[in-house]
């Protein structure tokens, strides 16, 4: 009880941290309103459309990174998909990662008779994340190259590269571990053992280049996305300025304060579209458009394969709460190694 109070004064303090943001960056909302009486509607479908794609694009990685780290029968690609648009639905409308659990505990329901297949199924998200790590270097050494990056950037984009590639690495370590003999360990290493199982892919390059690949696609996708959601609201900018945005976007939503973390987001986009000529007011409005258009696509696509699993977000609350009640049951230095990623 002691750990939800804090929790929801922490959400306090973050949502009354982003409506300072707003206030002190703020923008002049008549010209925001009259940004968007010149949205070009047409280029706005488009923009959704290839966010569609992005999706499509990123559950087939995930698909790829299922198939190596379980034993046949492997669930089919519709209830992957399905199970992975549930995951973008609680990303959208929950603080923090719980998309990620919501994802493996959403499929798990579709494969009785697994033991230990969550915990598995929480390493291939993770293994399926790390495989973001490619296209992200790649787009930030472009736009390194091709956009005009404003100073306080520089660092930024640094730290996300260093910690990605932190993370990668400490990935690659634990797959190669060898597995154990899950008769012989404790329950919690037996969880640690069987979610170390969803990084197989890291060690099986073809499968894991197939992933990197859809990786790829994922993310070229939505930078053409962000690229038309420009369009719309009539910055006619080239695509390196899109790759800034989608860059800095991304950045700005590494650790998720509050949903969406809105307000932070359109900070962050607009800023370094004034290097480009772009107003601030009208930079906030594409802000604004650009993340509900995104959101559009992963509360409307997430809405309804959630109800195609006869689920609710009170049920996505309690697979939050299970998570959080599972890691205080722990012992303390369990606790750390499972939050680490590290076991004996």
């Amino acid at each position: 009880m002691k750990r939800k109070w804090l929790v929801g004064v922490a959400f306090l303090a973050f949502v009354g941290i982003a409506i300072a943001l707003v206030v002190w960056r703020g923008p002049d909302w008549h010209a925001v309103h009259d940004a968007f009486t010149a949205v070009s509607w047409p280029w706005v479908a488009v923009a959704i459309g290839l966010n569609l794609l992005s999706v499509l694009a990123r559950s087939v990685s995930w698909d790829t990174c299922i198939q190596q780290s379980m034993e046949p029968p492997h669930p089919p690609y519709p209830l992957v998909f399905s199970a992975f648009c549930v995951g973008l639905f609680a990303n959208a409308v929950l603080p923090g990662r719980v998309g990620e659990i919501a994802r493996a505990a959403v499929l798990r329901r579709r494969m009785p008779g697994r033991k230990g297949a969550t915990a598995t199924l929480i390493g291939s998200v993770f293994a399926h994340r790390m495989f973001d790590l490619f296209p992200t270097v790649t787009l930030v050494v472009w736009v390194l190259f091709a956009a005009d990056i404003p100073d306080w950037a520089y660092l930024t984009l640094g730290l996300a590269i260093g910690l990605g590639v932190v993370l990668f690495v400490v990935a690659m370590l634990l797959a190669r571990r060898q597995h154990r003999d899950l008769d012989t360990v404790g329950p919690v290493r037996q969880v640690l053992s069987r979610a170390r199982m969803g990084l197989a892919i890291m060690r099986h390059p073809l499968p894991a280049l197939k992933a990197a690949a859809f990786q790829y696609l994922g993310w070229f996708c939505q930078l053409l996305a962000v690229w038309a959601a420009m369009r719309a609201f009539q910055i006619n900018e080239p695509l390196a300025a899109a790759g800034l945005v989608l860059v800095l976007m991304n950045v700005a939503t590494i650790v998720p304060l509050w949903p969406g973390n809105v307000g932070l987001v359109q900070v962050a986009v607009a800023t370094p579209l004034v290097n480009y000529g772009i107003k601030y007011a009208h930079g906030i409005a594409f802000g604004i458009g650009l993340q509900a258009i995104e959101a559009s696509v992963g509360i409307g696509i997430g809405l309804v394969f959630l109800a195609r699993e006869g689920l609710s977000f009170a049920t996505l609350r309690q697979m939050e709460e299970r998570a959080e009640d599972t890691m205080e049951s722990m012992p303390v230095q369990e606790r750390e190694r499972a939050r680490s990623g590290v076991s004996g």
